[in-house]
């Protein structure tokens, strides 16, 4: 079977992305956008007093909070929770800081998870680009960060990644809930940068990890597999990949997996030839999470499915997880192109939508 050449850039130019490609080489500069304009922001006081952090907020629009939450779970020095649902969890109270993340600012989940928490007396941040949420905040006089996403030209939620990253962790920046300076950030995205460079259409499939790891996945359920402060950027870049490469993928977590999945690769033996796990390797995990990849590529193997790894090279925590969501963007673009699919349009989420406006 022959597989498209990713090196010849005429199906690039045959190919309608929506602005796919120029969005995810900008993700740096949607990261610096964010940062630079909420670091403006003059942040409440009763802020920087809260006991505990909620994140609400859907599918790309989420993603955000997940890749900071999993970044600083070890160092943040408030616990935080990412919820995805139509409610604010019971606890919130006045001393909450609760996130309000919405794209397009009319996601109905959390528009009323937004209501819920007001209600409650909590701290509201909301981060949207306009609609139900940027008048919520207007009418009610939230702070927050309603923002033009000039980085953004394909218009798609989990393609915005950099807003929702480079929000958050400025906001905790600013409340010193997390250690992270200007220059931390700019190497970061120096680092980043670079890496965009290296998994770019211009770069040939010998020397470029992106296009490579797509073959590989081409055609295959794909299992993620990662830890620790990878977890939220792995998340992303399973969403990435069911929605603009129109290919399942599902994620799973070391040390978890080892506590049940491993059981489960006997049966049914007939998906085996068509299943694929992809392992992130990390030298700043944990040293016994390090050792349980090497145990578990071997349970694996014994069971007769394919990996493959992926290890970061990276030396710090956030470059890696910069290193992550570069490498996930690019391989889910290639991904869409060898499957010949639309990486913008969604069309089951849209059909759901529908329906559920019917009832």
């Amino acid at each position: 079977m022959n597989i498209m050449n990713l090196d010849n850039q005429e199906v690039y130019k045959n190919f309608k992305d929506g602005g796919v490609l120029q969005t995810i080489g900008l993700l740096a500069e949607q990261i610096e956008q964010a940062w630079e304009e909420v670091k403006e922001i003059k942040i409440p006081e009763k802020f920087k007093s809260v006991t505990n952090i909620v994140i609400c907020g859907m599918g790309g629009s989420a993603l955000g909070g997940r890749i900071v939450d999993s970044l600083f779970e070890q160092k943040i020095k408030v616990p935080v929770e990412v919820v995805t649902q139509y409610y604010a969890p019971s606890y919130v109270d006045e001393k909450s800081l609760v996130i309000i993340s919405s794209y397009s600012g009319n996601t109905e989940e959390t528009i009323s998870a937004a209501k819920m928490a007001l209600e409650k007396g909590a701290q509201v941040f909301p981060i949207a680009t306009g609609g139900e949420i940027a008048q919520f905040a207007a009418e009610n006089n939230l702070t927050g960060y309603i923002f033009e996403p000039k980085y953004n030209p394909a218009k798609q939620p989990r393609l915005a990644l950099g807003y929702s990253v480079g929000s958050i962790l400025a906001l905790f920046s600013s409340c010193d809930f997390i250690s992270l300076s200007d220059l931390e950030l700019r190497e970061a995205l120096k680092t980043l940068k670079g890496f965009v460079a290296n998994f770019g259409k211009d770069k040939n499939e010998s020397v470029n990890e992106a296009k490579l790891m797509a073959k590989k996945l081409k055609g295959k359920v794909i299992s993620l597999v990662a830890s620790e402060h990878l977890l939220g950027a792995v998340h992303a870049f399973k969403n990435q990949i069911n929605e603009s490469a129109k290919n399942m993928s599902i994620i799973f977590e070391i040390p978890e997996l080892n506590h049940h999945l491993m059981e489960g690769l006997s049966h049914p033996f007939f998906i085996k030839g068509n299943f694929v796990f992809l392992l992130f390797e990390s030298n700043l995990y944990y040293k016994r999470v390090s050792l349980r990849y090497e145990v578990t590529k071997d349970v694996i193997a014994k069971n007769h499915f394919g990996f493959e790894v992926y290890t970061l090279t990276s030396k710090s925590k956030i470059e890696q997880v910069f290193e992550v969501l570069a490498f996930g963007s690019f391989v889910q673009f290639y991904l869409a192109l060898l499957n010949g699919s639309d990486p913008v349009s969604i069309p089951w989420v849209d059909y759901f939508k529908e329906q559920l406006a019917k009832a």
